[in-house]
């Protein structure tokens, strides 16, 4: 990684940490702790059929943190379209976008579960023709064109961000970062690949946009699984559960724990930070990840380190 970037904007968002079942009430907690931090925003995955840690619903979770925040943003990091009707997805988008007062950052991601794909009906290897086909049916309604099929039939309500919320796509490999890179959209990078990785992403990326003739997109986001914590004792732990729960596509030979979360002390956790921005120009941390279930105080103390460093590279 020899490019370096010239410091821009730049902020920091989370994802739901540990802490019980994603009920109500704890969403509800979660937002505002995430608010009265100064966080950036608050993020939510999706994910299926998987017992109490699944996420089917991303968009009715971020509902209840919209209703007891104000100014957080709110951001799906792999909303799945491939399985979706693209009108009903494009009116609950619209209709989160609205509820929020335009705080939405809507997370594309295409899905990798092939049981998903399997238990909905939908051949896998579709999943882009499809990801391609409903994202356009979705623009197209956002922007109050007559839909398909109808006289005069058009999507209410519209976006309350006009013509729609940032839309961000999540890849993993080169056909997916192309079909980003070909949409012109920013591309919104995994949590579980090594800085040399994400470096060679940027660059497929940067190339499918130049080909389709895109403008570069100003936001450059990156997930990051972050935990700021004094006790080495306790990192070290932290990381032995991350590596034992890591997803068998993200194992690869040479490539250890510290190649994609950052675990240790404020200081530490800082450098790293400011080593994304200055050399794939990230203009947004979204830190988190699959922590595993930690003791609520050491969550909470994380978080204030994290809110620290983001204040500091904010004034940078």
């Amino acid at each position: 990684m020899s490019e370096k970037h010239h410091a821009g904007p730049f902020d920091i968002g989370v994802t739901a940490w540990p802490g019980g079942s994603l009920d109500a009430p704890t969403l509800a907690e979660q937002g505002r702790v995430a608010q009265s931090l100064g966080f950036h925003s608050y993020w939510l995955p999706e994910s299926h059929f998987a017992g109490r840690s699944a996420l089917p619903s991303p968009l009715t979770l971020l509902a209840v943190v919209a209703a007891h925040t104000e100014d957080l943003k709110l951001g799906t990091t792999s909303y799945l379209l491939p399985i979706r009707q693209a009108l009903q997805a494009a009116e609950e988008v619209a209709v989160l976008d609205q509820l929020s007062g335009g705080r939405l950052i809507l997370g594309l991601g295409r899905g990798m579960a092939g049981d998903t794909f399997h238990a909905y009906g939908i051949e896998a290897r579709s999943k882009r023709q499809r990801f391609a086909a409903n994202l356009d049916i979705m623009r197209r309604a956002w922007r109050g064109d007559i839909l398909d099929g109808t006289e005069d039939a058009v999507l209410a309500p519209l976006p309350h961000q006009r013509p729609h919320p940032p839309l961000w796509v999540a890849a993993f490999g080169p056909l997916a970062l192309a079909q980003a890179g070909g949409l012109g959209l920013p591309y919104l990078a995994s949590p579980m690949e090594t800085p040399t990785e994400l470096a060679h992403n940027y660059k497929l990326h940067a190339e499918a946009v130049k080909e389709a003739g895109h403008a570069s997109p100003e936001d450059v986001p990156i997930m990051r699984t972050v935990f700021a914590c004094e006790d080495r004792a306790l990192c070290h732990r932290v990381g032995e559960a991350l590596a034992d729960r890591l997803p068998p596509a993200f194992k690869r030979d040479g490539v250890s724990i510290d190649d994609w979360a950052i675990l240790g002390g404020a200081n530490h956790v800082a450098e790293q930070l400011a080593l994304l921005r200055e050399q794939l120009g990230t203009t947004l941390i979204i830190g988190g990840g699959r922590l595993p279930a930690l003791d609520p105080a050491a969550v909470y103390s994380s978080l204030e380190s994290l809110a620290r460093i983001r204040e500091s590279m904010k004034q940078d």
